[in-house]
C-alpha cells in the first residue's frame, strides 16, 4: 500500500487498469448513488481532481450510506477491481474500488441542494452566486478557474522571459482621474481625507521609468465603482501591466505578439491565433471601415460610404444624414430572419437598420427598394452590387451612423457563417487616436483618452495643429471584437504635459495638484517610455469561450456590485464609523 498522502493514496482521476488488487483510500465529495437493491449499489465519490465509482456490495454498507446527505465528503478504503461494464468516458472508467471501509469526513445536513451541483450552470445566477462554494464543486465551473490560473501563470512566465520584473504598486493611494468612479477608503488617522483604491497602477508605473527600472509588470489588480457588462466586472478586475523604459509603440507591439498568440493557441477554445505582426487600423478607419474601435476581423464584411447616392433619394431617415452600407453577398435569410436582424440592431445601437435587396434579375426589392428605383445604376455601382446581393444600411448623424453601421456588422456576420472565420483568434492594434474630443456633456475640449499620452508631434502639434487634427501615440489591443487593453507611449516631458493640459483649461498649478509624484519625478530625467495593460478576465473569458465574464471570476459580484454569498456591501456599527469620522446621511425618499 502506498503511503498515505492527506489522507488518501490517489486522488479520484489516478486509479488504472494497473492498480487493481490494490488497497487503497480515496477521499472526496459523495456525487451519487445509483442504488440497484438494499445490498448493491454504485457510489461516484468526485474530488478536485474526477471521479471514481465505488461498488457497494453488503447491507452494511448501504445502511451506512443512506445515513449520509449527498455532498458530504466521504474516506473510502478498499480494494481496486477492473470493472465489467467499463465506462469509457472518464479516465478511470476500468475500475472501480470495492470498499472494507467508508468514513464520513464532512456531513452535508442538508437533504436538498439549492441546486444539482453537476447542472449549477442552468440555476438562476443569483443562486449560483449565493452558493457559489457548490456552483464550484461543478467540474464545468472548476474548469474555468483552472484555466485562469494555469493562463496566470503562462502569462507570468512570458513577461519574465522578456526580461520583465514582477513589482507590486499600492492599493491604497491618492483619488486621480482615471475615466471611472473611485472607491473610497476613510483614512482614521487623518479625519476628513479619504485614500483610493486603483483604478489603474498608471501613475505608480510611469514612476518606476522614472526610477530606472527598465521593464515591469504585475498581475495588477483594479477597482472601478462602475456598472456591469458582459465583458466587465463591477468592483475590481485584473490586468496584465506593463510598462517598458527607452520605449515606444512598435517596442510594446513586438512583446505582446510574441507572449499571447501561444497562450491564447494553447489555452483557448479555438487553436490557432494572429501571428506577429498583427494587423493595425488607424482609428478613424477603424470606425469608418468596420462601425467600430474594436473590430472583430473574424468577419469579412466592412462598411461603404452611400451618403452621396441615397441622402437625397426621398426617404426620410436618409434626408440631411450620414448614410452607411453593409453588403452582403450569397444573403438567403428569410424576412422573417430580416426582420429580426433590424430589431436586434435597435435593441442594441438604440438606432434603426434599413435594407434592401439586388435580385437574380437585377431588381431592387424589399425594404426601401421603392425610394432607389429611379437611381438603381448609381446605387449599384456606387456599391459595387452583384445580383443576389443584401443590403443593410444606417443613418444618422456621422459618429451614430457609423457605430449602427458597426452593429449591423456584426450581427450579419454571427447570421451568415459564410462570412466568419470560425475557430481562430485575430488579433489587431486600434493605432493613431485623436488626442482630444468634444465633449458629449460638456461641449468643450476634453482628452480623448489617456491624458498622460504623448501627442504625435509633441510640443509642435500642440502649438501649431487645431487641436481635434492632433493625433496620439495611443493604442488599443482587440481580439474578436473584445478590446483587450488601452495602452500608450506616455507624455514623459514636463513641458509638453503641461501644454497638453493647457488645452483643456488646466494650467501648470492644476497639474502640479493632481499628480504632484509624477510631475515632480519627471522634472529629474524621467526616460521615453511605453506601456499596455491587457484585461486577463477579457482574456481567459475569450480562451474559455463563454459570455460573461462572471464565469470566469471565482468570486464574482452580481450586476450591482454586490457579493451574495459574503453579503457584502454591508452595514457597519456606529463605533467603526466613529473611528473613521463618518457620518451616514440617507438619501432622502422621493
Amino acid at each position: 500500500m502506498k503511503a498515505i498522502m492527506q489522507g488518501r493514496t490517489h486522488t479520484c482521476n489516478e486509479l488504472r487498469i494497473e492498480n487493481v488488487g490494490e488497497e487503497v483510500r480515496i477521499t472526496g465529495w459523495f456525487d451519487n448513488l445509483r442504488k440497484v437493491s438494499k445490498n448493491l449499489g454504485f457510489l461516484i465519490l468526485r474530488d478536485f481532481y474526477g471521479v471514481t465509482q465505488v461498488v457497494i456490495e453488503t447491507e452494511e454498507m448501504m445502511d451506512t450510506i443512506d445515513a449520509v446527505n449527498i455532498e458530504s465528503t466521504l474516506a473510502v478504503t478498499g480494494v481496486v477491481r477492473e470493472r465489467s461494464n467499463k465506462n469509457p468516458s472518464i479516465p478511470t472508467g476500468d475500475i472501480e474500488v470495492v470498499p472494507t471501509s467508508i468514513e464520513v469526513l464532512g456531513k452535508c445536513i442538508y437533504n436538498e441542494l439549492p441546486f444539482q451541483i453537476n447542472y449549477s450552470r442552468d440555476a438562476d445566477e443569483n443562486a449560483r452566486l449565493k452558493y457559489r462554494y457548490l456552483d464550484l464543486r461543478n467540474p464545468a465551473v472548476k474548469a474555468n478557474i483552472i484555466l485562469r490560473s494555469k493562463v496566470v501563470a503562462d502569462l507570468r512566465a512570458g513577461m519574465m522571459a522578456h526580461d520583465f520584473m514582477e513589482i507590486t504598486t499600492p492599493i491604497l493611494t491618492c483619488s486621480s482621474p482615471e475615466g471611472a468612479r473611485d472607491y473610497l477608503v476613510p483614512a482614521r488617522n487623518h479625519p476628513g481625507k479619504f485614500y483610493a483604491l486603483p483604478q489603474a497602477p498608471q501613475q505608480f508605473k510611469q514612476l518606476l521609468m522614472a526610477s530606472g527600472f527598465d521593464r515591469y509588470f504585475q498581475i495588477a489588480p483594479c477597482f472601478r465603482d462602475e456598472d456591469a457588462r458582459a465583458d466587465r466586472s463591477p468592483g475590481e478586475f485584473y490586468q496584465l501591466d506593463m510598462e517598458m523604459a527607452f520605449a515606444g509603440q512598435e517596442d510594446v507591439f513586438s512583446i505582446l505578439e510574441d507572449v499571447l498568440p501561444p497562450i491564447f493557441a494553447k489555452y483557448g477554445v479555438y487553436k490557432t491565433a494572429s501571428a506577429a505582426p498583427f494587423t493595425r487600423i488607424p482609428y478613424l478607419e477603424a470606425m469608418d471601415r468596420y462601425g467600430s474601435d474594436k473590430p472583430d476581423l473574424r468577419i469579412d464584411l466592412v462598411v461603404s460610404d452611400a451618403t452621396a447616392v441615397m441622402a437625397d433619394c426621398g426617404f426620410g431617415p436618409f434626408e440631411g444624414q450620414t448614410v452607411k452600407a453593409v453588403v452582403v453577398s450569397g444573403f438567403d435569410k428569410t424576412r422573417k430572419q430580416i426582420d429580426a436582424l433590424c430589431a436586434d440592431v435597435e435593441v442594441q445601437s438604440g438606432q434603426k437598420a434599413f435594407w434592401f435587396r439586388l435580385d437574380e434579375n437585377g431588381e431592387f426589392v424589399g425594404g426601401i427598394s421603392k425610394f432607389l428605383q429611379e437611381r438603381k445604376a448609381a446605387v449599384i455601382e456606387a456599391l459595387g452590387l452583384k445580383p443576389g446581393d443584401f443590403v443593410g444600411l444606417t443613418a444618422g448623424k456621422k459618429l451614430t451612423a457609423q457605430k449602427t453601421a458597426g452593429v449591423l456588422r456584426k450581427l450579419l456576420g454571427a447570421l451568415c457563417p459564410e462570412h466568419m472565420k470560425q475557430d481562430c483568434y485575430e488579433f489587431c492594434w486600434i493605432v493613431d487616436f485623436p488626442m482630444y474630443e468634444i465633449g458629449e456633456e460638456s461641449g468643450e475640449l476634453e482628452f480623448c483618452h489617456n491624458p498622460f499620452s504623448m501627442p504625435q508631434g509633441g510640443m509642435k502639434a500642440l502649438c501649431e495643429q487645431e487641436p481635434l487634427s492632433i493625433l496620439a501615440y495611443q493604442y488599443d489591443l482587440v481580439c474578436n471584437g473584445v478590446e483587450l487593453s488601452s495602452g500608450a507611449v506616455r507624455n514623459h516631458d514636463p513641458e509638453i504635459m503641461i501644454k497638453a493640459f493647457e488645452l483643456v483649461g488646466l494650467g501648470e498649478e492644476d497639474v502640479k495638484a493632481k499628480f504632484p509624484a509624477m510631475y515632480n519625478a519627471f522634472c529629474y530625467g524621467a526616460p521615453p517610455h511605453a506601456g499596455i495593460a491587457p484585461g486577463v478576465d477579457r482574456m481567459v473569458m475569450l480562451m474559455a469561450g463563454e459570455d460573461s465574464i462572471r464565469e470566469i471570476i471565482p468570486f464574482p459580484m452580481n450586476k450591482t456590485a454586490q457579493d451574495l454569498m459574503m453579503g457584502a456591501p454591508a452595514a457597519v456599527d456606529q463605533k467603526q464609523l466613529d473611528e473613521v469620522h463618518i457620518q451616514i446621511v440617507m438619501p432622502k425618499e422621493k
